[in-house]
Parts: structure tokens; C-alpha cells; sequence
């Protein structure tokens, strides 16, 4: 583990209390530009995201239904009633964003992917950086908006769903997230950074609670002309797998 790495997951609340996480509920809205594009403007402006700390699952309800939840595993995803009766069901779901491009349409179960394993990535950053086959290295310190930012590149392997095999992440002077960088394969590609602010205590563990992503331009720099995709979590609900928690 680089000291880098050690320096943002003591930043996040340490890797002790991550490791008795037993659930993270999140209320969020989601928005921007690509779920517009995708034909779901509005579908997540009031969501819970609930997953497992330390592997991929997320469930997200309602779900354009308030009878409805999507449920997100790399290998599967859901869209199941209230009772958990599966209703559309997508093996290896991954396989089915082939050929497309940033203009074309998404069902359900195409959705449910996606903002499955955003959502999870958003949330678990920087503990999952610690699953195996995860690799990071420490790249040049990056300036911007007056402060020097130090950079993990990642590489995450095939087991672990994400925009891309390859992203970046910039961390304070304090260690917490300010920037992450990646291509979002599922739409075809597109350069993109994710700005995370606003971060805030729950339960002990420190979270960004504001998130705007934009386009990257030639220089490494953000064309803010449109906000591709936004996340704002209300309040992130810990549950823990110890009877007691300080």
C-alpha cells in the first residue's frame, strides 16, 4: 500500500472502522446530462443507494417505480418488486453496452448498471483500492485552482466492474478526494473528471457529499461547459457488523 494510499484512507476514517461496515444506505439524487441523454431524465433525483462495503452489490429503490428496486452485481443485474421477485433479469450485463456510443438509448437493466457500480465506486473510494488486484502507483503532483493535488494512477482488473480499467485520483493536503479521472467505456468513452467537495462526518467515517463531472479538455483541464453527470448524497446511513461502534 503506498503511503499516499494510507494517508486517504486514514483521511476517510480509517481502515478499522471501514472494516466493520457491515451496509452503507445512501440518499442521493443523481442527475446530469448523460441520464438525459439516455432517455432517464429525473429517474434518480430521489434515491436510496444501499451496498456492501467490500464487494460489488447495490440496490437502488425506488426504481422508476415506487414498487421497484434495481439490483446491481458485476455478473447480474435486477429490477425485482417489493417482495424481491425478480421482473427483468441481465446475465453478464456488461456485454450488453457493446457498440454503443454516448447518444444511444438505455433500458432499465442498462441504467441499473450503471449507476450499481458508479454508485458503489463513489462510496467505497479509497477502501476498494485495497481489493485484490487492484494496482496503484503514485504519479506527479498536479496543480489546480491554487492547490497541489498528489495522484494515484489505478488499474483495476476484470473482476471489478467500473467506467475503466485505467483512472485517476488526486487527493488533498488533508488526503480526502478532490478529483477522479476515467473513461466511461460503457458509453463509448468519454474522457471525464469527477469533482468530489462537500465532505462530510457519518458515523465516523468521511464522505464527499457533492460530485460534478465534466468533460476533459486537451490540457487536463475541465470544460465546464455542461455538467455530465451530478450526485448529491443527503445523508449516508452506517450500519455496522460490531455490537458497538465509537
Amino acid at each position: 500500500m503506498t503511503t499516499l494510499l494510507e494517508s486517504a484512507i486514514k483521511a476517510r476514517g480509517g481502515w478499522e472502522r471501514w472494516r466493520n461496515a457491515s451496509r452503507l444506505t445512501a440518499h442521493a439524487s443523481v442527475g446530469g446530462g448523460t441520464l438525459a441523454l439516455k432517455g432517464w431524465p429525473g429517474v434518480l433525483d430521489d434515491a436510496r443507494f444501499t451496498i456492501d462495503p467490500h464487494r460489488q452489490l447495490t440496490r437502488i429503490r425506488p426504481f422508476g417505480n415506487p414498487d421497484q428496486s434495481a439490483v446491481f452485481e458485476p455478473g447480474r443485474t435486477m429490477i425485482v418488486d417489493l417482495n424481491d421477485k425478480p421482473l427483468q433479469v441481465r446475465e453478464h450485463p456488461r456485454q450488453a453496452f457493446a457498440g454503443h456510443g454516448l447518444a444511444t438509448p438505455w433500458d432499465a437493466l442498462h441504467l441499473a448498471y450503471f449507476a450499481g457500480y458508479a454508485m458503489w465506486t463513489y462510496l467505497t473510494t479509497p477502501f476498494l483500492l485495497t481489493m485484490q488486484g487492484v494496482e496503484v502507483d503514485e504519479l506527479a503532483p498536479w496543480h489546480e485552482g491554487g492547490e497541489t493535488w498528489r495522484r494515484l494512477q489505478v488499474r483495476f482488473p476484470d473482476t471489478i466492474a467500473s467506467h475503466s480499467p485505467v483512472q485517476t485520483l488526486y487527493f488533498g493536503s488533508d488526503g480526502l478526494l478532490r478529483r477522479h479521472d476515467y473513461s466511461v467505456d460503457v458509453i463509448g468513452g468519454t474522457s471525464s473528471a469527477n469533482y468530489a467537495s462537500e465532505h462530510r462526518n457519518f458515523g465516523g467515517l468521511v464522505f464527499p457529499t457533492k460530485r460534478r463531472v465534466f468533460r476533459i479538455g486537451p490540457d487536463n483541464f475541465p470544460l465546464k461547459d455542461r455538467v455530465i453527470l451530478s450526485v448529491d448524497f443527503h445523508a449516508i446511513d452506517v450500519d455496522w457488523s460490531v455490537s458497538s461502534h465509537e
